[in-house]
């Protein structure tokens, strides 16, 4: 288990031969605050001089818009469309993040085919020479939306709670996803009573993993149970934000540091690319989870 600790400061700007991350947020279940999660960290990053880009992948229940309380006439149904392009939807979001939005309602969205989504990301291409980070808050579960977005993207974040529920549908997600060919996760424990409480959990997880699963986990951070989050959602605003002195607010700052210190690409669209070629080769995805 590990956990960095890192205090908040600017991180390096993004640029040189080094493409954006891109990081596929995820939870085996609803209600454990992963949109909440997607939408601080981001914010988080960018108030650390990142060039953020947050996209709504949870393409049949979007929410990510109205928990910031934007309002967007085109989202990414109109791109996949062709009723305009990715540019024509960019809205921006607080600390300068850029937001993608998607549908909410709509169910050809939320079972989409293979090229299809690939279609998505292809349009995503544009953002490789202008972000530093790309942050896809999925949706919850294991649809097969979920399943392959998590699969290509270069680093999947599992948010999960102490709930029974959570822990064995955080677990679930993990098995799936490892039959994709996924066999690294990092972890954040959201809504911990304590720093104890958070490193238990993780080990219930990590025991239950080494048993039945050939991963590796990595508890990446820890947010605690903080009033204010809720009382700054209420508000469709963000608790980094709205109060950065609370513990939730500082501990998503320490995450961001640790996002940081990923692995990054090594060629300027290199994340984007691979991205794009896990999608659109869904026979060979097939093969790892026959494997």
């Amino acid at each position: 288990m590990r956990v960095r600790n890192s205090s908040v400061e600017m991180l390096a700007p993004g640029g040189g031969n080094h493409g954006p991350q891109v990081v596929a947020v995820t939870s085996g279940k609803g209600g454990v605050g992963k949109s909440t999660v997607s939408i601080n960290l981001a914010i988080a990053l960018a108030q650390a001089g990142k060039r953020v880009v947050l996209v709504d992948v949870d393409l049949g229940l979007a929410n990510i818009d109205i928990m910031l309380g934007l309002r967007p006439t085109h989202n990414l149904s109109h791109v996949l469309a062709g009723e305009c392009q990715l540019s024509d939807i960019i809205m921006e979001g607080p600390a300068g993040i850029r937001v993608i939005p998607s549908s909410s309602g709509l169910r050809e969205m939320a079972e989409l085919g293979d090229r299809e989504r690939a279609g998505i990301i292809y349009a995503f291409s544009a953002l490789a020479d202008d972000a530093d980070v790309v942050l896809l808050d999925t949706a919850a579960g294991i649809s097969g939306n979920t399943t392959q977005f998590c699969t290509a993207a270069q680093d999947v974040l599992v948010v999960v709670c102490n709930e029974p529920a959570s822990i064995a549908d955080a677990y679930a997600t993990i098995k799936v996803l490892n039959q994709y060919g996924r066999n690294r996760f990092r972890v954040l424990v959201n809504m911990a009573n304590s720093p104890a409480d958070a490193a238990d959990l993780f080990q219930k997880l990590v025991t239950v993993t080494d048993r039945f699963l050939n991963v590796t986990l990595e508890l990446t951070g820890t947010i605690p149970r903080d009033a204010k989050v809720s009382e700054a959602a209420r508000k469709r605003e963000s608790v980094t934000l709205s109060y950065p002195s609370t513990p939730a607010a500082v501990a998503f700052k320490k995450l961001a540091m640790a996002t940081d210190k990923w692995p990054r690409p090594s060629v300027a669209s290199g994340a984007l690319e691979f991205f794009v070629e896990q999608l659109v080769q869904p026979s060979a995805m097939g093969r790892h989870a026959q494997a």
